[in-house]
């Protein structure tokens, strides 16, 4: 056995559990592969700068659970813990924005990472799907990410997840509601570390989830109530949107995201049946971001979608995904001429389609049958010198038992015709 072991708060995907994992991911990009999002995947590590101004430096993330290093050249680098500063950091770099056709629409897959306390739903590495819409300022779009989001989690039958909808207010109405709940806060008994975090960012506050602290909100201003004409006239297009496309919501005044960029649009995706770690993911929009790293104004909106708690959230729901076989065919070869057929046989299946796989390690006829048995595949084919002496292979069908001889050159597209 292996003295090393995956490090503390990380998993691995192993089979057959990560054929879900995949299978999660898969449904996810589904509805932005048919919305005109294409796919960018960016580098593990960026510059530590561009998270502590993009994600905030205030933030938890920044202060607490960022892995940051420094590297031989003396760079200053972090594993990413989120993924919108990355991609809109590459998209600007690669200068998407100027090809003239605005939003530019991208989506991706792959691990971040954060030094928290492990426990079930959250771990230091994780797997997230994410989609963003960069260069365009329009309800339309907050709206399509949010019902692209809903029919994701629909098409692998989840429904017992709540969408929580909120403004955040723009840079016009936000520094006054700021003002008015930084008021609120310095009144309340807090201890230095949150009061500091008011002063930097009151919202982030809010976002608090020890109960000492949420006790003392019940009268917090709320933001709604601070929105400018603007803002409220956008917010109220994005509920109408998502409400005629039939996609329940719930409006969430208190909602605030964990993150320092987000504007107007916020919303959470959460699920009842995770205990603490309700959130399955959320997004919003982050027309500011853009400037904060160096580029130039650039509205955009997006979301992040947890797979390891897309996954919990199925097995809550007790849902059973319907995942493809891994294996259709399994091929039993007895003795050295079976052995040169039957391979030649499961090379052209697999060229043709079909998913094949091969005893090897010379196994004789019951260890071959058991692992053909444990490989699921619907049909195996066992082949002895007898059998080819007479041009056939005996196909067996593994549901019913039922073993027929099939002649060596008709046995593919006897296959390939009965698996359809």
């Amino acid at each position: 056995m292996s003295t090393f072991k995956a490090p503390k708060g990380t998993y691995d995907l192993i089979p057959p559990d990560s054929a879900k994992y995949l299978a999660v991911r898969e449904a996810i990009a589904a509805p932005l592969r048919d919305s005109g999002y294409g796919y960018i995947e960016t580098p593990g590590f960026e510059n530590v700068e561009l998270f502590a101004r993009g994600v905030g430096e205030s933030t938890d993330i920044v202060t607490k659970e960022m892995y940051a290093f420094e590297t031989k050249g003396g760079d200053r680098l972090a594993l990413r813990p989120e993924g919108t500063a990355s991609v809109l950091r590459a998209a600007l770099e690669a200068n998407l924005h100027k090809a003239g056709n605005l939003p530019v629409k991208l989506w991706y897959s792959g691990s971040y990472y954060r030094y928290e306390r492990p426990q079930k739903g959250r771990y230091r590495h994780f797997s997230q799907v994410g989609a963003e819409a960069i260069g365009a300022e329009d309800p339309a779009l907050d709206a399509e990410l949010i019902i692209l989001a809903d029919q994701a989690y629909r098409s692998l039958g989840l429904s017992d997840f709540r969408i929580l909808l909120n403004s955040l207010g723009d840079k016009e109405c936000r520094p006054v509601y700021r003002t008015a709940l930084q008021e609120f806060l310095r009144g309340l008994d807090l201890d230095e570390d949150t009061l500091r975090r008011a002063e930097i960012n009151p919202l982030r506050v809010l976002d608090d989830k020890r109960e000492s602290v949420q006790k003392q909100l019940g009268d917090a201003p709320l933001l709604r109530d601070y929105l400018c004409d603007a803002c409220k006239a956008y917010h109220e297009e994005v509920r109408e949107l998502i409400t005629a496309a039939g996609v329940a919501f719930e409006d969430d005044p208190k909602l605030v995201r964990g993150l320092d960029y987000y504007t107007r649009t916020t919303f959470e995706f959460v699920h009842d049946g995770l205990g603490s770690q309700s959130a399955v993911g959320g997004g919003g929009r982050y027309d500011g971001l853009s400037e904060m790293i160096g580029g130039p104004a650039l509205p955009s909106v997006g979301w992040a979608l947890g797979v390891d708690r897309t996954v919990l959230a199925l097995e809550a729901e007790g849902v059973e995904l319907e995942l493809p076989a891994t294996t259709s065919v399994f091929a039993v070869p007895l003795g050295e001429e079976a052995r040169r057929v039957l391979f030649a046989k499961v090379t052209e299946l697999r060229k043709n389609g079909v998913a094949a796989d091969f005893s090897y390690g010379g196994k004789g006829l019951k260890g071959a049958m058991k692992n053909a048995n444990r490989s699921g595949a619907r049909y195996t084919i066992v082949a002895g010198e007898r059998d080819l002496a007479d041009g056939v292979v005996q196909l067996k069908d593994m549901e019913s038992g039922e073993q027929t001889p099939v002649g060596v050159n008709e046995i593919v597209a006897e296959l390939e015709a009965r698996l359809g």
